[in-house]
């Protein structure tokens, strides 16, 4: 569901009077966080999609990662999921137990554990967790608290709605998916240990809304501007082919929607740039606000925990009214 549709759908709905809920839907945060006492809160989220690869077991591995970010990106730690499923009639058991085994062998690997699940007939075939965790509350993450000065560091390379859809056409090569598979897989875990370590002001995971729009989200939530460099922006291999040969996704146009009365140019957008910050993203990477001179030694951490794209994008400016500008042009 577009950033817009879900905002008309919330607006109105009160906040929960609970005090020990430390992080609801006022800010359309990764995950809610409930206090526990003064040294624990659980972190609660739930997340679902549609096959990426025709490989069941590497779809429930995306799909496992994809889940477990959220616990991720608020400096959590995943302790146990219920796996969802909504599985067509005449899918094969055997299709069904690899997609299961997929995200089972992700959750292990993320050092928590399926302790259940809910499974419903569907038409169309989506898998995913409900994932619980816990956090310090002294040390949650947030999209918002980003602070005037601040970098910002990103995790993983931009594009995978770009090229799936491409190879659900038949454009790119398998080569280019194996890599945007790769960084599906790929855990938050130690990006987000590392944002902790550093004492990152703000994080977000970036996912249906695209690089925009969650960005836009960070800025907005934490009363800032956000710059980004396009020449900064890691791209998936294929991406800007794919975008050549007129690959989009169905979201991208409700994302460019409702980013474009805080969008700031110099120019107008090419059409690369336009399609590669509004893609909406499947287990993408974390986007960090840090204080700019610990950026370096983030990135260098980022790096190490196996995070191979993270690069340092843009920054966080005062203003009076939010906004996200892109400077530049990406790597042609």
């Amino acid at each position: 569901m577009g950033p817009g549709d879900l905002h008309a759908i919330l607006a109105g709905l009160p906040r929960p009077l609970d005090a020990a809920v430390l992080v609801g839907t006022e800010t359309g945060d990764d995950a809610g966080v409930y206090a526990l006492d003064a040294d624990r809160a659980i972190v609660c989220t739930a997340d679902f999609i549609t096959p990426v690869v025709d490989d069941p077991y590497r779809f429930g591995q995306v799909a496992a990662a994809n889940s477990l970010s959220d616990v991720f990106a608020m400096g959590g730690r995943p302790l146990a999921a219920l796996a969802l499923c909504a599985f067509p009639k005449e899918l094969d058991p055997d299709v069904a137990r690899e997609i299961l085994r997929g995200g089972q062998d992700k959750v292990i690997e993320a050092g928590a554990a399926i302790v259940g699940g809910h499974t419903v007939r569907n038409a169309e075939l989506l898998y995913g967790l409900s994932v619980t965790g816990i956090v310090d509350p002294k040390k949650i993450l947030r999209n918002v608290g980003a602070r005037p000065g601040d970098a910002l560091v990103l995790t993983k390379a931009l594009g995978t709605g770009l090229v799936i859809n491409g190879r659900r056409k038949g454009l790119g090569s398998d080569e280019d998916l194996e890599v945007a598979l790769l960084s599906m897989e790929l855990l938050n875990r130690g990006a987000a240990e590392a944002a902790v370590r550093f004492g990152a002001h703000a994080c977000t995971d970036i996912t249906g809304f695209g690089l925009a729009g969650h960005a836009l989200g960070m800025a907005i939530g934490s009363g800032v501007g956000v710059v980004v460099h396009a020449e900064h922006l890691p791209l998936l291999p294929g991406v800007l082919a794919r975008i050549r040969e007129g690959v989009s996704t169905g979201s991208t146009r409700s994302n460019r929607s409702s980013c474009a009365p805080r969008l700031k140019t110099a120019t107008a957008l090419s059409t690369e740039m336009d399609q590669i910050v509004h893609d909406p993203q499947t287990s993408g990477g974390l986007l960090i606000a840090v204080a700019a001179e610990r950026a370096d030694e983030l990135v260098a951490a980022c790096l190490a925990a196996g995070a191979a794209r993270t690069s340092r994008i843009g920054d966080v400016v005062a203003t009076s009214e939010p906004f996200l500008e892109i400077r530049g042009a990406p790597n042609l």
